[in-house]
């Protein structure tokens, strides 16, 4: 045979996919020791009370601030880490630390009575930038469910072009025109030509004939050559003084990090190279997946042929083994448990016969206690008057308020712990010189398919194990078996009757109205219809802004200020992403069923409802008041339609239910041009749709409006879960975006060009404005002259002139609007030092009051 060679290139690869396998390792090894430490700081925090407020947000900042860090770790680590088993345990402590994080925004949420925080301070003893708290997304939202998304965007491309409604791609084409255009055409250009070719010849005339005229005159005088070279000398000085100065200033620039490094904006090699890498390791990873499944199946056979018959005596040996003990303490034999209580695994759950054997005595001893209790107790206690019951009740109230704020119980924090222990037992100190490609560990599946091995016999075994014990009681105790009576078991005790399910109501809710009818064929109509919608291609990254570096300065002095564009964006991740991504979180976190983006027009409400769709591959279902006039007349259309995309939305989930201009389903007063629209159709019905909505269901109702103020507030807020103001960009951000969007369009940046010019001048214009008056200058003329032209301010500044911004008072309208919403109330009266608890137990009253007045009529 021929040896094997290989190409340089894949060798070079290769190696760098050690080295960085290596690198990601010794990344995941010192992330799971922060995160250890971090579990033991919690778990002592989680007794301690607390009563000042300052030190608990401090302390849950602190654990978020931690948290997001651990989060990002993971989530590089399990993107590139290749080793199958060692991926499935990071996936769990990355979903439970997912999960956490948002229990923590919840507690301070709770705590702070507001969605947006502030960390300055925190951020800053860390020593950590800003930069850092950015929420990453998951990779592995969209890598796991690819081919599904293709198929799917597919299928609805096919669907809209048989409609005809799929958006061609713009080709230029080329008109016929008659002949004498033609010629006059070209006569038109010919002459111009000519006009430009004399006019540069007479300029060249003009020129020889000056310079002719100014040696005659320079003639008649004496030259000084001394007095001549001293003045080249002073130009030549001037010009190389000049060029030094803006050189130096340059690279003091560049080293104050003020202006990037000369190639900023070239790709270099390294970057290259990495993601020669990463596609490479992404191919390794999909082979070892699939290597892991298929040892998985092979790896149970081979220890069914050899270790399946062993595994069966032992079992039966342990059995019978337990009948001789009871036989021997009791004098009769036991009952074998049933098949529903689980059968020999409730008796052998990781016993030895003789702690087996103590178990049986003790629990003799303790039916002989119970029994003799019974016969001492004749009279039953007097029950307790319900004033001495109210009276502990306060008293209890009045404990929970001396002891102070204690943090809530966790649902992720045992996972992190489980998967913590794994760690530690497991992969910590394993040695791992053996398997240097990172393959799976057959002994590893070897110790997992043994226990599923054992409880698939044991089934068998204990079928069998039933029946000996019924021969051995006939043939020792002379015990027959009757036959038992229909709901009754063996100890004559009456089985539970379930209870029947009330007919009526639920049942008709329950109902589904088109069960004889594909999930294909539905999904098929709702694209028709216009319902299912294409969600456009956009990053949640693609939300530029900046962080607000003075929130915590500003609260300090009792200003609330405007949330950024990062804080936003950072929510969405939050209350968006993250649970639609992974089923687990948005099972167990903190349940958000709908969204509210509320702010003035052209700052991105639409775009980041897309960038849910894009980063989580969901589906996106436009029931807009605009989209759905007209469509499923009457109340029995409207029940069906709702039903239609409940049933898609659930099928295909994850899915974003988006209402447009939401104000106008809970309009306080329809304007007469909309009547015939009937913009409130779904005032009623998506209370209903929120209640039917589980934690499985991975369903989210976002809601987007620019006028928010024309809703009834009461309804409004009882639909909406989260409210989101989405404010105008700040300086900080206006200078972002404008330096991001003109390199993005094309345009260079150069000295020539102020931006920060350009972001003072833009103040209250939103981030619409800035995209469309960079798209109107950057035409592909004024890219191409940019070379001996470059871009100035002003340019930008003549097409603003036709706009009209978003006024100090509009923005403080939304405010003011916000103020009025429950949590906007709650933390105004917070600031003011009232107690919140007070009024929650004035509105449970009021409930309650409701509620019996209701009972009575």
């Amino acid at each position: 045979m021929l040896p094997i060679t290989q190409s340089p290139v894949p060798r070079v690869s290769s190696n760098s996919l050690q080295r960085s396998t290596r690198m990601y390792n010794k990344m995941w090894h010192q992330t799971q020791e922060t995160l250890n430490s971090l579990l033991d700081k919690e778990s002592q925090h989680m007794m301690e009370s607390q009563s000042n407020q300052i030190f608990i947000f401090q302390m849950l900042a602190t654990f978020y601030i931690k948290y997001v860090q651990i989060f990002r770790n993971l989530e590089d680590v399990y993107d590139q880490i290749v080793h199958p088993q060692k991926r499935i345990l990071i996936r769990k402590i990355l979903d439970g630390v997912m999960g956490r994080l948002l229990e923590l925004k919840n507690e301070m949420v709770e705590l702070e009575l507001t969605e947006f925080h502030y960390f300055d301070d925190i951020l800053q003893d860390l020593k950590l930038a800003p930069q850092q708290l950015d929420i990453p997304i998951p990779k592995y939202f969209l890598k796991e469910k690819l081919e599904v998304i293709k198929g799917r965007e597919k299928i609805l491309a096919q669907i809209l072009a048989d409609i005809g409604l799929d958006i061609p791609n713009k080709k230029y084409t080329t008109k016929s025109i008659p002949l004498e255009e033609a010629v006059k055409l070209i006569q038109i250009a010919e002459r111009a030509r000519q006009g430009r070719l004399r006019a540069m010849f007479m300029k060249q005339i003009f020129l020889q004939e000056y310079r002719a005229k100014q040696a005659r005159i320079l003639g008649e005088k004496v030259i000084d050559m001394g007095a001549a070279a001293l003045q080249i000398q002073k130009v030549w000085r001037g010009f190389s003084q000049c060029q030094k100065t803006k050189k130096q200033r340059e690279e003091e620039m560049i080293f104050l990090g003020m202006d990037p490094p000369p190639l900023f904006n070239e790709v270099s090699a390294t970057i290259i190279q990495a993601e020669k890498v990463s596609s490479l390791r992404n191919e390794t990873q999909v082979k070892h997946e699939e290597n892991y499944r298929k040892a998985l199946v092979t790896i149970k056979n081979d220890l069914k042929l050899i270790e399946g018959p062993d595994i069966k005596e032992n079992l039966q040996d342990q059995i019978r083994h337990w009948f001789i003990e009871c036989r021997n303490l009791t004098g009769t034999f036991p009952e074998y448990p049933d098949v529903e209580e689980g059968g020999s695994t409730i008796i052998f759950s990781n016993k030895t016969p003789q702690q087996v054997t103590e178990d049986i005595i003790a629990n003799q001893e303790e039916e002989e206690k119970n029994k003799k209790k019974k016969k001492n107790k004749k009279a039953k206690k007097p029950k307790k008057p319900k004033k001495e019951k109210e009276k502990k009740g306060a008293k209890e109230k009045n404990k929970e308020e001396d002891e102070g704020w204690k943090m809530s119980p966790s649902v992720f924090l045992p996972t992190m712990e489980e998967g913590n222990n794994v760690y530690k037992d497991l992969w910590k100190n394993k040695d791992e010189s053996w398997n240097f490609p990172q393959n799976y560990d057959p002994e590893l599946i070897k110790q997992e398919k043994r226990k599923e091995l054992e409880s698939e016999i044991r089934v068998q075994v204990d079928e069998l194990m039933r029946q000996e014990l019924k021969n051995l009681k006939l043939a020792v105790d002379r015990e027959k078996e009757y036959p038992v009576k229909a709901g009754k078991k063996k100890g004559g005790r009456k089985k539970k009757k379930g209870k029947k399910g009330k007919k009526g109501k639920r049942g008709k809710k329950d109902k589904d109205l088109t069960a004889d009818r594909t999930i294909e064929s539905l999904y098929k109509e709702l694209v028709e219809e216009g319902l299912l919608i294409q969600a456009l291609k956009v990053n949640l990254s693609d939300y530029i802004g900046e962080y607000s570096y003075l929130g915590t300065t500003l609260r300090q002095v009792s200003i609330e200020p405007m949330p950024s564009l990062l804080d936003v964006r950072q929510l969405i991740a939050l209350y968006g992403i993250l649970p639609l991504g992974s089923a687990t979180v948005h099972e167990k976190a903190p349940l958000v069923k709908s969204l509210l983006l509320a702010g003035p027009s052209g700052v991105g409400k639409k775009m980041l409802v897309h960038a849910i769709c894009t980063e989580t591959g969901a589906n996106l279902f436009n029931l807009s008041a605009a989209n759905i006039a007209g469509k499923y007349p009457g109340k029995n259309g409207l029940q069906m339609m709702l039903h239609v995309v409940v049933k898609v939305a659930r099928e295909l989930q994850p899915s974003v239910v988006w209402i447009g201009d939401t104000e106008k389903t809970f309009y306080k007063k329809v304007p007469s041009a909309e009547r015939m629209m009937e913009p409130k159709r779904l005032k009623k019905q998506l209370p209903k749709i929120l209640r039917l909505l589980k934690p499985d269901d991975r369903i989210l109702i976002v809601g987007t409006t620019q006028r928010p103020f024309d809703a009834e507030l009461q309804s409004f807020c009882k639909v909406y879960q989260k409210i989101i103001l989405v404010p105008r960009p700040d300086y900080a951000s206006r200078f972002v975006l404008w330096k991001q969007i003109i390199q993005r369009n094309g345009g260079i940046i150069t000295n020539a060009l102020n931006i920060s010019c350009l972001a003072k001048i833009t103040d209250g214009f939103t981030q619409g404005h800035i995209v469309e008056v960079v798209k109107g200058v950057l035409t592909d003329r004024r890219i191409r002259q940019q070379t001996y032209k470059p871009l100035t301010a002003v340019e930008f500044i003549a097409t603003l002139t036709s706009m009209s911004p978003v006024y100090q008072e509009e923005e403080e309208s939304f405010k003011d609007w916000y103020a009025k919403t429950p949590m906007g109330k709650k933390r105004a009266l917070a600031l003011m030092g009232g107690n919140t608890e007070k009024e929650k137990d004035k509105e449970k009253k009021k409930e309650k009051k409701g509620k019996e007045e209701k009972k009575k009529k």
